[in-house]
């Protein structure tokens, strides 16, 4: 399965270090393909530069080792080309799923999942392992 990650999974991981994420991402990597946008390698950055400036390095660093498939984030957006979507932030990493053809959209942001969508399929991180898992 090709899978996105959206960008708090990826904080929650490098940031916070939450042994669950990371284990995640790591059964990702070893059994899928990891799909990284380059918006949310950018927002990540973009909160570790705001938030935790003393960590940029290893942002950086964590970005390097992390085995994934890069992907250039769409720069033509059309925000009615999704109905339903509630926040603007959500659009790239949305239309970068659905331009990279992943099967599945993880994040623990619950904005994806009214827009019923076949696919991407859109799943918590807990649904995932749920299902997949």
């Amino acid at each position: 399965m090709r899978i996105l990650l959206d960008t708090n999974i990826l904080i929650s991981a490098f940031i916070l270090n939450s042994p669950r994420m990371l284990a995640l991402i790591d059964a990702i990597t070893q059994n899928h393909t990891l799909v990284l946008p380059s918006y949310v390698a950018e927002e990540l950055r973009d909160v570790v530069r705001r938030k935790f400036p003393q960590k940029i390095r290893q942002a950086e660093q964590f970005l390097l080792d992390l085995p994934c498939e890069l992907f250039e984030t769409p720069s033509d957006l059309d925000a009615s080309m999704y109905p339903g979507l509630r926040d603007p932030k959500d659009l790239p990493v949305l239309a970068s799923a659905i331009a990279a053809d992943v099967d599945v959209l993880l994040s623990g942001d619950g904005d994806f999942a009214p827009l019923d969508m076949r696919r991407p399929e859109t799943l918590t991180p807990t649904e995932f392992l749920e299902k997949y898992g």
